[in-house]
């Protein structure tokens, strides 16, 4: 049971918080989370949405609707398109974004995760550009979908 976050009272948040966490941290991995929100806020001043909504909507940008997976078919491995779980969609986005946002380059976790946010929101950056390849495979091997398990 995920319990929602103290100041936007959202699981999504903890849950985010939780893949960001390293060795158990978590106090940590709250604080780079709300600065990085603050941090959005800050570099996307005329936005009318809070940045919650940003960081929510930019998660949304860059979650994936379909995955390939491997499946051996005779002797042949084909990357065979699968849709994913709401779950699992979610849990593969943020894990993206913190991904990204760790290879980026800059001062402190907060800012590059809110870099990573504001690319995401713009539908830009390297989470984004994950998703897009991901829809890329899934498109190209759509003939083998008639394999799906």
């Amino acid at each position: 049971m995920i319990l929602p976050d103290p100041v936007f009272n959202e699981v999504m948040v903890t849950k985010f918080v939780n893949h960001l966490m390293y060795d158990g941290k978590k106090s940590l991995a709250f604080d780079i989370f709300y600065s990085s929100l603050e941090v959005v806020k800050n570099k996307l001043p005329n936005e009318e949405k809070t940045p919650l909504e940003i960081f929510k909507k930019g998660l949304e940008n860059i979650t994936p609707l379909v995955e390939v997976k491997s499946r051996r078919v005779g002797g042949a491995t084909f990357q065979v398109p699968t849709e994913i779980r709401p779950d699992r969609k979610e849990s593969i986005s943020m894990k993206n974004m913190i991904i990204f946002a760790r290879k980026r380059g800059g001062r402190s976790m907060a800012e590059k995760l809110a870099a990573e946010i504001v690319d995401a929101y713009n539908n830009q950056g390297g989470a984004f550009k994950r998703k897009e390849d991901m829809h890329r495979m899934a498109e190209a091997n759509r003939a083998f979908a008639h394999f799906r398990f």
